[in-house]
């Protein structure tokens, strides 16, 4: 198929490049009927240029169209070739002060909250780095896409509304001139033209919903039977769904069907398959199918290709259009005229019209270009953009019920657009009084919302699926109605308040229909059998929230808006509650001789409602009446008079009261339903708008009523009439012992009602009720959010309502999570009973106050703070806490405390009575300092409380009582409280005396007992201090033993790898002298008296010493392959069966590390607790259960003491050299050249003796002979086997161990016989040595210096368990690595391709060589010691080092010195580089000076010196010299004496020229040292550079920029959904997407993972850039977040940029990731992370 069409395809393009634009365009302008002309060029090559087959070819596609279809069209327009055409217009255009860029997806936005308008106005990253606003306090967002950059927009910000690019010139005056005018007449002519056909043919084609035949003006004369199997997108279905379903129908790969689901998703069409229409129908039946069981089915249309073509077409015109237009702002004027010109046919004919108002039956990609060019156009033109917001407006409705049944997301809707529109005040004002904008948006939400019940309230029962999808896109409305409020009016039109006023009473209908929605019966004797819908409701009312609020404001700002909005809100509220007592009847309460008329209703039997909108913007409304002061100025105006005070508060009691009786547990039986009610009720989100409102509402009718009549009314609604109006009704409790739980009921009860009373007198910090402004009531509500506990900032935002964070912007001073506390003069203004305190703050918050006042010796009441006086509205309150009622309330309270029988009463009832007795003394006080001459105080409190009661009981005062329980010893709690009233008493009292208007005195007795209780209150105190300090010395000694104990048991306690641990376990206290050098190797090693050591088996606590015939004992580690060393990381080994690990490459590519948390077991109890482990994980399989942290087919398991994760064990050994080197050494040692002949001839025979095994010979005799011939050297017995020391357990731990390394190090399946074996473990432990020492240098620590114990011990057993291991491999394997690493350095005939010098690195080489060559010395009885050996070895090794390091020194000239060598190390040094100069044929560089030489020597070998100090410390056990354990001086000479290595490290060459020379030559002639002298490849400078991090920029926004400028690497140009930056090496990777999964070892795994692969040998640190978040990846199953090393200025991270406050590097969070990294520790985190929390395990790792 594919060949037949080529030709043809080729043919056709030849024939389209041949058209010429000039002509074409030519020929238009003489053309009459334009229109026809235009439409058949594009009837004839339309189709023959796009669809031209299966496959889209957009780069070719795009080619053609631009050559033959808008290129012509360009030369139309501009009359002359566009290259010169456009750029003319261009000039001549002013620059647009309007920026306009539109969003993409991921994008950063920029808003400032100081100067923003409202939260929609948003700059672009270049216009913000270039406004005012980078200073401010800007929030940064990421976009969803869709919407504009602001800049320029007046309208938008208080202050700097441009940016520099934008800024306007000083000398444009700021009038609207027509754009048109920098045009010439034709232009317009032929843009008027152009544009009106193509707009229009563009409109026709997107929006034609025929699928098989064209608008006949493009049909064509012969039309091909080709068909496109279109697939469209829905928010249904899943991608697995679709991916499934298009695999099934046009059999494709999973990987194609992939593609295809993504294109879909992201274009919102594709087509899947392309043939005749036979064959594209059946896959559509297919797809249809299978997608339609559960919802309904996939969209999927036949079309035929031509149609297809056109409307491709269509949208690549409209995209043209959009950059046309970017030329001149005359050009966008005339596309915004003929897109608003009203077509022949009327209303909604206009071209944008018929666009919108199909927008719901387009698909993704077409609304996405059409909103583009309608913001690029219609919104960047200010007449236009009023012309087009009025359209939108009149199709209002259409617009918003066709985006409710849409099935795309708000973003793709244009309804969307209402954000761009109504966010701007002037269209808004405008669009509300010429288009009645508020009353439609209203109308239009209450329409979608039709369920309703008798009383014509919203019903939400059991919402459908469908109904809650609907009633989600309805929200959307709300937002809408916010948009257009968000900014208040400064001046007042009389239509604006007409229009508004129509618009409010549209909204108390919405109000009423809520009011008393969701009404609910206490349930009784039976559960709720199913918890109704409650959510809908509150969701309605949080939206709403929002629009009260703004609804309120606006009335606020106009005092004739207000007084009408306040009558129609009572007539509405009349309406709903007209006939309150309708059914209920009328009842007379009485207490105290006063009586009162109202209703019989019980709200735990009777109906009741959470929802009463209508009452709570009344009182909303009442209180704005106070704070304007209307209510003064034109009080003929307001209905007060009509007002009746209890209809008014009837609701919100029964609200309250409601709440009251679910704490005290009656409505236990409703379910939790209700519980989320009253949450939500109370909770900041809502509280602002209902329980603050109920309260002020309860304000408003006490203010206006006799509180006598108020408080037996509400006794009554608490269902607690009978208790108080009842006398002697304590008694009665205790004598006929009642339900216990009825008594509790009543107690909570009678709380909660003296709670709401406190709440209604000192709740006054509402501006309006209390005389106080808005900044009060914050600071009100922070203090006693701070008085709970000291609060990160964002915990405090969270805590107030939304629109408060600008009122504190202190910086915390610490690093880490900036707290803010409560400064102590604030405490004084604590008020224990603040009404926003839930039960558990308030006790926490009591608790924490207490306990401050204890700590400074005050006592500790909490007494009332003082409060701010009421607005005259409201003056009147306070007389509710003298009047009768109330006192006979706290009368009956204290009688109950003063019998105290049983438990009729609580203390908390009789504390909430002691603190309204506190309110009213402070009221009083307040009321006498601020009194003037001639008015008398009404407000007698104090004398009220010293009567005693009436005739017949004759019951004591109140004052009297008082007394009596200060001294009750069951209320030694409140007795300092009581104590603070009877002294503020005695305070007021002198006030009123020394008042002209005294009251009668009071007997002298009461002042004498005050001065006896204070000696008494005196000593108490004494004892009391005298109690403390003993406590506190007892603590201090409790801590002080602690600390010793955790000293001397530091082995539990450390288990975080911290260098910083300051446990010295290096110097295990050894006997030896402190003057005698310390040796580390060689004939003169120093001797270390055995110590014996025992250690205890964490599993069984079994004791036990570490020999060499015990059973073994071994460490928990964790072997990992590693590449924090890593100079490059991209060598990829690609077989790992073959490969060959003896040589380690300098650039230390891959690496295998051990790690170790230092815990001991048995190794059998080892392998007990393992073997349990697995079981339990078969069982788990079967279980189907969560994966765990760790990975039991790979031997993985938790360290059972400290939950660490392990791999294998390692087990503990004693110095094995010690065990080996036991003969005695009879010769004199021979030198470094005798020894190398010795060693050759012994590698020599033992090679001679390989060949002949592997050559098999008959007779035995021949063998012998053959031996004969060979000279053995003196003393060697190559057929000796020696015998192995070690138990078989420790034997089995060491063979475990050597194939857990091989197994991890290679990535292959374990085998303990394989060669690699030994080879592995030398490496492990070479490359752990290496990154310690890293690690150390990099923190600039002693080398020597106090490791943490873990640390040590790894070392240690590392060391010793890779120097014994060749115990366990075959001797003659091990002699055979022996043999090809001894060949690397001294040449060999048999052993050919050896890497050359430069590509070995020399510490592995040292290990491998020191560690094989017991395996040589154990068969040689010449009495040449090990320690010679491994002297000889290292000397040689160092010499190696030294010729690498001087080959790839730079020699880089430095003028310091140039004269003669000073030192002998330089002139040797000089020396030896000619010597090389020599070898190397005069290839190395010229001779630069010798102090440069011998410095660049000193530094490149200081790493190897270190790593070998360690090395051989840990081998041999000789402890280090103290000179290196302290931090500071560079210790060369001293590790030189330690390794006993010369300080001038060039003699060793002198010492053995004879050798040396001959090596030095052999080492130079290498080819490979050649070519990299001639510069034709690359090798390692030394010392090597360590490996950091990538540098992070310091502000996080420039790195979203980057984010969002990356594209996904795999579909073509689309932006990544989570850009993921490796901070290894720094790429940005496309992460938990589909488009970028790579297979892995048979599995589909994400960006992230793959990458870690390659980079990190499976371990990886990202950062999620958008979501600000660290992810730590190892392997394909293991994973954590981490925090972030972004903090904003209040010191906290921001993960998922919820709050969007700039951040900035922290450089001590970002070094402790580095340290993580460096320590190979981020496994183990992820470990223990994952444990912690069980969520993270059930995350599939692999995919992101």
């Amino acid at each position: 198929m594919a060949s037949e069409l080529e030709p043809e395809v080729q043919a056709i393009d030849r024939s389209l490049l041949e058209c010429s634009a000039e002509e074409i365009a030519g020929k238009w302008l003489q053309a009459t009927d334009l229109t026809r002309e235009l439409y058949q060029h594009l009837a004839h090559y339309v189709p023959k240029i796009y669809c031209r087959g299966p496959n889209p070819f957009p780069q070719k596609e795009d080619m053609l169209a631009q050559h033959v279809l808008l290129g012509p069209m360009e030369w139309y327009l501009c009359g002359e070739d566009p290259a010169f055409g456009f750029p003319k217009l261009e000039q001549a255009n002013k620059p647009s002060h309007l920026c306009g860029r539109v969003f993409k997806v991921g994008e950063p936005t920029y808003s400032c909250r100081d100067c923003a308008v409202d939260p929609t106005c948003v700059l672009c990253m270049e216009c913000f780095l270039g406004s005012i606003h980078r200073d401010h306090r800007y929030r940064m967002t990421t976009s969803g896409g869709g919407g504009f950059c602001d800049c320029g927009d007046t309208e938008a910000w208080k202050e700097g509304p441009y940016c520099q690019k934008h800024e306007l010139n000083t000398s444009e005056i700021e009038e609207e001139e027509d754009p048109l005018v920098h045009l010439s007449e034709d232009v317009i002519a032929r843009t008027y033209n152009i544009f009106a056909i193509m707009f229009r043919y563009a409109v026709e084609i997107l929006t034609w919903e025929k699928e098989s035949e064209l608008p006949e003006d493009l049909e064509m004369v012969e039309k091909s039977d080709t068909y496109y199997c279109m697939l469209f997108n829905d928010e249904v279905h899943t991608y697995e769904q679709v991916i499934y379903t298009l695999q099934k129908a046009v059999n494709c790969t999973q990987k194609e069907a992939i593609g295809f689901a993504t294109t879909v998703d992201r274009d919102g069409r594709r087509s899947v398959r392309y043939g005749d229409f036979q064959y594209c129908e059946q896959a559509k039946s297919v797809i249809v199918r299978n997608t339609s069981r559960q919802t309904k089915p996939l969209k999927v249309q036949v079309m035929h290709s031509s149609i297809v073509a056109h409307q491709n077409f269509g949208l690549k015109l409209l995209s043209w259009l959009g950059s046309i237009i970017g030329y001149s702002d005359g050009l966008r004027r005339i596309l915004c005229q003929v897109g608003l010109q009203e077509g022949p046919d009327g209303e909604n004919s206009s071209l944008v019209d018929r666009l919108m108002l199909s927008d719901s039956k387009l698909w993704k990609g077409a609304r996405s270009v059409y909103h583009q060019l309608f913001m690029s156009s219609l919104l960047m033109d200010l007449k236009y953009k009023k012309l087009f917001a009025v359209r939108f407006a009149k199709n209002y409705e259409r617009l918003q019920s066709d985006y409710v049944t849409d099935d795309h997301d708000r973003e793709f809707s244009v309804a969307d657009l209402s954000v761009q529109i109504f966010t701007v005040p002037s269209l808004a004002r405008m669009l509300i009084t010429e288009e009645n904008l508020m009353s439609i948006i209203i109308k239009t939400f209450m329409d979608h919302l039709r369920h309703r019940d008798a009383q014509g309230r919203f019903q939400f029962e059991r919402y459908t699926a469908l109904q809650a999808f609907k009633f989600r896109r309805v929200q959307s409305l709300i937002l809408d109605l916010k948009y257009v409020l968000i900014s208040k009016p400064t001046e007042w039109s009389d239509e604006l308040r007409q229009k508004f006023l129509e618009g409010f009473d549209a909204f108390l209908e919405l109000l009423k229909c809520m009011q008393g929605m969701d009404p609910i019966t206490r349930q009784v004797g039976q559960h709720i059998e199913m918890e109704p819908e409650w959510e809908a409701a509150f969701t309605l009312q949080m939206k709403l929230t929002h629009v009260i609020s703004m609804m309120q404001d606006w009335c606020a700002s106009d005092e004739k808006v207000l007084i009408e909005a306040y009558k129609k809100c009572l007539a509405v509220l009349m309406q709903c509650h007209g006939g309150y007592t309708d059914g209920e009847q009328p009842i007379t309460l009485s207490i105290c001789g006063h009586s009162v008329e109202t209703i019989r209703y019980c709200v735990s039997q009777e109906k009741v409602s959470i929802h009463l909108p209508v009452s709570r913007l009344l009182a909303g409304l009442h209180v704005l009446l106070s704070k304007s002061e209307v209510a003064y100025k034109f009080p003929e105006l307001l209905p007060l008079s009509e007002l009746s005070p209890p209809m008014l508060i009837e609701h919100p009691l029964r609200c309250l009261v409601l709440c009251a009786q679910v704490h005290a547990g009656m409505w236990r039986r409703n379910g939790f339903s209700l519980v989320n009610q009253i949450y939500y009720y109370h909770n900041v989100k809502c509280r602002r708008e209902m329980f603050d409102k109920d309260v002020v509402m309860l304000q408003t009718g006490v203010s206006m009523m006799d509180p006598n009549h108020f408080l037996m009314i509400m006794l009554s609604r608490f269902e607690l009439y009978q208790i108080f109006s009842t006398p002697d009704y304590g008694k009665r409790f205790s004598s006929e012992i009642t339900h216990k739980d009825v008594v509790q009921q009543n107690n909570t009860l009678i709380e909660e009602m003296l709670y709401l009373i406190i709440m209604l007198v000192g709740e006054r910090f509402s501006p309006g009720v209390g005389q106080v402004n808005a900044t009060d009531e914050i600071k009100r509500e922070i203090i006693h959010q701070l008085s709970i506990k000291p609060m990160a900032h964002s915990e405090l935002v969270k805590s107030l309502p939304e629109d408060v964070s600008p009122f504190f912007h202190r910086k915390p001073g610490l690093t880490g999570r900036g707290m803010y506390e409560l400064k102590p003069e604030c405490a004084k203004e604590f008020n224990l009973y603040f009404y926003h305190f839930s039960r558990a703050e308030q006790s926490k918050a009591e608790e924490a106050q207490r306990k401050l006042k204890r700590q400074n010796r005050e006592d500790t009441a909490l007494p009332p703070p003082v409060l701010p006086p009421f607005c005259p509205l409201f003056a009147s309150l306070v007389n509710i806490l003298q009047s009768d009622v109330m006192l006979c309330i706290m009368g009956t309270i204290l009688q109950w405390a003063v019998e105290h029988n049983g438990y009729a009463w609580s203390e908390s009832m009789l504390q909430r009575v002691l603190h309204l007795i506190g309110m009213a003394l402070q009221e009083e006080k307040q009321h006498l300092e601020n009194v003037t001459e001639e008015h008398v105080v009404t407000f007698t409190f104090t004398q009220k409380i010293s009567k005693p009661g009436e005739a017949p009981k004759n019951s004591p005062s109140i004052l009297a009582m008082l007394e009596t329980l200060q001294n009750a010893p069951y209320l030694e709690v409140h007795k300092d409280m009581i104590r603070w009233i009877l002294k503020t008493f005695n305070a007021v009292k002198k006030m009123r005396e020394s008042s002209p208007t005294s009251p009668v005195a009071e007997t002298e007795g009461t002042i004498m007992e005050e001065t006896s209780r204070d000696k008494d209150k005196a000593e108490r105190k004494r004892k009391a201090e005298i109690a403390r300090l003993r406590r506190e010395k007892i603590m201090a000694q409790m801590s002080e033993m602690q600390r010793h104990f955790i000293d001397e048991n530091k082995e539990l306690f450390q288990q975080t790898l911290e260098l910083d641990a300051s446990t010295s376990a290096v110097l295990d206290n050894s006997p030896v002298a402190s003057d005698m050098t310390l040796t580390a190797l060689g004939p003169a090693q120093t001797q270390v008296p055995e110590q014996r050591q025992f250690v205890t088996c964490i599993l069984c606590q079994e004791e036990q010493e570490v020999k060499v015939e015990s059973r073994a004992m071994v460490l928990a580690a964790f072997v990992q392959r590693s590449t924090v060393l890593s100079k490059n990381r991209s060598k990829f080994i690609q077989d790992p069966e073959k490969y060959d690990p003896l040589f380690m490459h300098p650039d230390l590519s891959c690496g295998t590390h051990t790690s170790s948390c230092g815990h001991i077991m048995h190794a059998h109890c080892w392998q007990r607790y393992f073997d349990s482990v697995q079981a339990k994980e078969q069982r788990r399989q079967q279980r189907l259960r969560l994966h765990t942290s760790y990975d039991v087919e790979n031997g993985e398991f938790l360290c059972p003491l400290c939950e660490c994760l392990s791999n294998t064990v390692i087990p503990l050994l004693l110095p094995p050299r010690n065990i080996f080197n036991n003969r005695l050494n009879f010769s004199d040692q021979p030198n470094l050249t005798q020894w190398i002949r010795t060693i050759s001839q012994q590698i020599k025979a033992l090679q001679f003796l390989r060949k002949e095994e592997s050559t098999p010979n008959n007779a035995s005799t021949k063998n012998s002979e053959n031996v004969d011939e060979l000279q053995l050297p003196e003393g060697f017995r190559p057929d000796f086997r020696p015998k192995n020391p070690y138990s078989e357990s420790i034997k089995e731990m060491l063979t475990t161990f050597g194939t857990a390394t091989y197994k991890v190090g290679l990535k292959v399946h374990p085998n303990e016989e394989d060669p690699r074996v030994p080879i592995m473990c030398w490496g492990s432990c070479a490359y752990t040595i290496q990154s310690i020492e890293r690690i150390l240098s990099d923190e600039d620590k002693p080398l020597f210096g106090p490791l943490p114990c873990r640390l040590d011990d790894c070392l240690r057993s590392l060391t010793r368990f890779a120097a014994a291991h060749w115990t366990v491999a075959s001797v003659s394997v091990v002699q055979g690595h022996f043999c090809k690493l001894f060949a690397s350095l001294v040449p060999n005939d048999s052993h050919e391709e050896l890497p050359c010098i430069l590509d070995i690195d020399m510490f592995h080489l040292l290990v491998g060589l020191v560690l094989a060559f017991p395996a040589l010395q154990c068969q040689d009885f010449s009495g040449i010691s090990l320690g010679t050996g491994d002297l000889h070895i290292f000397h040689l090794v160092t010499m190696a080092h030294i010729i690498q390091i001087l080959l790839t020194s730079c020699t880089e000239e430095n003028g310091m010195d140039q004269e003669n060598p000073t030192c002998e190390e330089e002139s040797a040094v000089l020396a030896l580089y000619k010597t090389l100069h020599r070898y190397t044929g005069s290839a190395l560089k010229e001779i630069p000076s010798g102090w440069h030489l011998w410095r660049s020597v000193r530094a490149g070998i200081m790493p190897f010196l270190k790593c070998s100090a360690l090395f051989f410390h840990y081998l041999n056990g000789v402890p280090s010299p103290p000179d290196i354990q302290v931090p500071g001086t560079s210790h060369f000479e001293h590790l030189c004496n330690y390794l006993s290595l010369p300080n001038n490290l060039i003699c060793l060459f002198q010492e053995n020229s004879e050798i040396m020379n001959s090596l030095i030559e052999s080492w130079c002639r290498n080819s490979e040292v050649k070519r990299y002298l001639e510069g034709e490849r690359d090798a390692i400078r030394y010392p090597r550079e360590s490996n950091k991090l990538i540098n992070l920029p310091e502000d996080y926004s420039s790195l979203i920029n980057q984010a969002s400028n990356f594209s996904c690497p795999k579909s073509g140009g689309d932006k990544s959904r989570a850009p993921t930056l490796c901070l290894v090496c720094g790429s940005l990777l496309c992460s938990q997407s589909y488009c970028c999964q790579t297979e892995l070892e048979g599995e589909d795994v994400g960006a992230c993972t793959a990458h870690t692969y390659s980079c990190g040998s499976g371990v990886g640190i990202f950062l999620r850039v958008r979501e600000c978040q660290v992810l730590f990846l190892a392997g394909k199953t293991k994973g954590c977040f981490y925090s972030p090393p972004y903090l904003d200025d209040y010191g906290e991270t921001d993960q998922g940029l919820r709050r969007g406050n700039p951040l900035h590097l922290c450089k001590e969070r970002f070094k402790k990731i580095q340290k993580l990294w460096h320590q190979h520790s981020v496994t183990e985190e992820i470990g223990h992370a994952q444990e912690a929390n069980q969520t993270l395990v059930g995350i599939d790792w692999q995919h992101l």
